[in-house]
C-alpha cells in the first residue's frame, strides 16, 4: 500500500506541515483543513486543488 504525502512547504507555505494519507481524497480533505486551520484559509481554490494533486508524494506504507 502507497501513503499519499503532502508537504506544506511544496505549496509554497514556510510551513513544516506534513500529510500522510492512505488515498488522494483523503490527504486532499486533510490538505484543505490544514489550510483552514493552522493559515487561515476560508477555502481552497481549484487552482491550489490542482497544485496540491500535483505535489502529491507517495511512499511504500512501514510494515511493522
Amino acid at each position: 500500500m502507497m501513503t499519499k504525502i503532502i508537504h506544506c512547504r511544496d505549496v509554497g507555505f514556510d510551513c513544516d506541515g506534513v500529510i500522510r494519507a492512505n488515498t488522494e481524497e483523503e490527504a486532499l480533505q486533510m490538505a484543505a483543513e490544514h489550510a483552514k486551520t493552522v493559515h487561515g484559509m476560508e477555502r481552497v481554490s481549484p487552482e491550489v486543488v490542482q497544485k496540491l494533486k500535483s505535489i502529491i508524494r507517495e511512499e511504500s506504507a512501514k510494515t511493522i
